[in-house]
């Protein structure tokens, strides 16, 4: 069983690595120019997202759409992610982190705006879209079929999305909910608090994905201004340590540094490798992720959706882990202490200290603040799960699938979930393999619409194409 192990984590570690890196940051590079820097439309698109557009097909609001791919993006990752990024790569990470985030908006704009175009319509009505539907209808013959490669793509992405969800978007979260609780009251048992994530979750995701969304709309904005707030005290605590932090930040990004007495990693490639991976990682720009959830969406045309999509990227890695870096670093700077008496060993540890330095309320805002955010992200990743379940199996597998998904849950919370997490990153590493390359083989088309729509202020026309119903199951 360990020779299983380890080798089921070197592939996680090869999928994770270097390759993987470069495939999407070269994209995010790519399709920022492909897309004559789409970042630019940011307050527009953070405008479109609170706009509602009801006379659009879809199923739930824009806003909606963003929030419910904000519940799955904006998780434990946002905060133990970056602090572990600071103490594998230092302090430098922080930076690559934020540019990954910078230019992974171009391509969480790119697959979003693929995904809407090649939407579908179930038989009762329901929008259904994610790489899966781009792959088997944008490559169509003459005779209006698709090659076997295209259907091959498909697959493959709906396939790995479906294992990814139990892992990243089921086990691995109840697992850091229950870990939270139990830090924070040890005579509560697993079993119980797995228990009550299965009755929270089954509450919401059986609903569909209108209830899916309600809930996200109500819970991310409340959660995010909680956290960000906690973050802004911080900072205001650490006022004289701000700038100092920021110019470590961007000193240990371009330098070999040793950084806190060499306690935390140091050195230029460490700082790329660890601050790209963990900004890939929590941004999700590239996994093809949000777009299934964003094919919901009442729209008039696929770049309005593609806009509002793209600042889920903004507000997750470009504010969220930007403010969680600087609150880290600068936390080190004005207490040395903590690292040369080895009380700080992860990216946890580091979270929990800076927030401890707020009296009385930084430990529960931090506390209840991670148990919303894995929460949320349960909600989010069983949507995307159930999406490419439908598409491989038909809407008759949906009811096990979220049967199995709380389940898992289940076994999360009472400790059965490491093997489960690291085949479910490695598959969520190959899911981003056929959206990455069906997003580039439609770069042209995204492109040129883009320029009609976006540039040539086109963003009110309707698209008039029709919205063809599902074929088959």
């Amino acid at each position: 069983m360990d020779v299983i192990i380890d080798a089921i984590s070197s592939i996680d570690a090869f999928v994770w690595g270097p390759p993987m890196i470069i495939m999407l940051l070269g994209s995010h590079l790519f399709l920022t120019f492909r897309t004559r820097f789409i970042q630019r439309k940011i307050p527009t698109a953070i405008k479109l997202s609170v706009t509602k557009d009801p006379d659009a097909p879809g199923d739930i609001s824009q806003f909606g759409a963003l929030t419910t791919a904000l519940s799955a993006t904006i998780g434990t990752g946002n905060i133990v992610g970056v602090g572990t990024a600071i103490l594998a790569g230092g302090p430098g990470a922080v930076l690559w982190m934020w540019l990954t985030g910078v230019f992974g908006i171009a391509t969480k704009y790119a697959e979003t705006y693929a995904a809407v175009k090649y939407r579908v319509e179930d038989h009762n009505g329901n929008m259904l879209g994610g790489a899966m539907y781009a792959w088997r209808r944008a490559f169509k013959d003459k005779e209006g079929k698709a090659p076997w490669w295209a259907m091959l793509g498909a697959g493959a992405f709906a396939l790995f999305a479906a294992i990814a969800s139990f892992g990243i978007g089921s086990a691995v979260q109840s697992s850091a909910m229950t870990d939270i609780i139990t830090a924070n009251m040890p005579g509560v048992p697993s079993w119980g608090i797995g228990l009550a994530i299965v009755i929270m979750v089954s509450l919401v995701i059986f609903g569909g994905i209108k209830f899916i969304s309600k809930v996200c709309e109500k819970l991310v904005p409340f959660m995010a201004l909680a956290y960000a707030w906690g973050c802004v005290v911080i900072i205001g605590m650490n006022w004289e340590f701000v700038w100092p932090a920021i110019c470590l930040i961007f000193e240990c990004a371009f330098t070999p540094k040793a950084a806190f007495g060499g306690a935390v990693g140091s050195g230029l490639m460490l700082a790329l490798q660890f601050g790209c991976a963990r900004g890939l990682f929590s941004n999700e720009s590239g996994l093809g992720s949000a777009p299934i959830v964003a094919s919901a969406a009442s729209t008039r045309n696929p770049a309005r959706q593609a806009l509002v999509s793209m600042t889920g990227t903004f507000w997750d890695t470009v504010v969220i882990c930007a403010l969680t870096g600087i609150v880290l670093v600068s936390t080190m700077l004005a207490n040395p202490g903590i690292m040369e008496q080895g009380v700080i060993t992860a990216g946890a540890d580091l979270t929990s200290a800076a927030f401890a330095s707020i009296p009385y309320i930084g430990t529960p805002i931090l506390v209840f603040g991670m148990i919303l955010f894995a929460y949320t992200t349960i909600l989010g990743w069983s949507y995307y799960g159930n999406r490419c379940i439908t598409y491989l199996f038909g809407k008759h597998a949906i009811r096990p699938y979220q049967v199995i998904y709380v389940i898992v849950a289940f076994l999360g919370a009472i400790g059965v979930g490491d093997v489960v997490w690291t085949v479910s990153d490695i598959t969520n590493a190959l899911m981003a393999v056929p959206n990455i390359i069906v997003v580039l083989l439609l770069s042209g088309m995204i492109a040129r619409e883009t320029k009609h729509y976006v540039w040539e202020d086109n963003l009110d026309e309707v698209d008039e194409t029709p919205i063809p119903q599902l074929e088959g199951k």
